[in-house]
């Protein structure tokens, strides 16, 4: 599973990629108006941050085809061909996929409520979907397995498009994509570092230490001895 950091803000991104595998960032327009600044240079600076092999993901604003193909031209330019260019699963939105497939542009199909969206978004080009699966729970859908059932048709179909699950509340959401062999999750930063939080870990760690010490010396390590 690809794990992406799903902020715009700098310092979050900073403290993440530093102690996390991650596989890239994902953002979207509300994300970018929270951090108060020009949205195409938060982008650049994102980028700076990350490695090369490392993606972007950046949603276009305009709302027929010929505009977004012509944003999404702009973007990789000033960002990289590494950006994939998110798009979301209206009638221009699929047109525009169409086209940009066509030239091999990295992109995300976005907003997806259905898994008929997703099928339609794979066949357009887009190399990732991406399923809200938290907004899908709060208005009575079942978020997760809408998800999943994503992820089994986009397999069946044999596509080049996997899922890339966004909108989570908790880890069991994440979990249960997991276990279902999904592509792909984006995940809030506060939410991602609570992959790897558990009570007993961290007191078996204060056990291990308390034990060694016991025949040592207190704040001695192998490299002591």
């Amino acid at each position: 599973m690809r794990i992406y950091i799903d902020t715009a803000n700098i310092a979050d991104i900073e403290r993440i990629i530093t102690k996390f595998p991650v596989d890239g960032v994902t953002t979207n327009p509300s994300l970018l108006a929270r951090e108060k600044i020009n949205p195409m240079e938060q982008l650049k600076k994102i980028r700076n941050l990350l490695d090369e092999d490392m993606e972007l993901h950046a949603q276009v604003l305009s709302d027929n085809a010929s505009d977004m193909i012509a944003e999404a031209d702009y973007m990789r330019k000033h960002l990289g061909e590494q950006t994939f260019i998110k798009i979301p699963v209206t009638h221009e939105g699929i047109r525009a996929m169409k086209e940009l497939n066509k030239t091999g542009v990295n992109m995300t199909a976005t907003a997806i409520y259905t898994p008929m969206q997703a099928v339609m978004a794979a066949k357009a080009g887009a190399k990732w979907t991406a399923p809200y699966v938290n907004r899908l729970d709060m208005i009575g859908a079942n978020g997760v397995q809408v998800a999943i059932d994503i992820h089994t048709i986009l397999t069946r179909m044999k596509e080049k498009t996997d899922l890339l699950a966004a909108s989570f509340k908790n880890v069991e959401q994440i979990l249960k994509l997991a276990e279902a062999g999904v592509g792909a999750v984006t995940v809030a930063p506060e939410l991602l570092e609570q992959l790897l939080y558990h009570p007993l870990t961290n007191q078996a760690v204060i056990d291990f230490k308390n034990d060694f010490e016991s025949i040592t010396a207190k704040g001695a390590t192998m490299k002591d001895l």
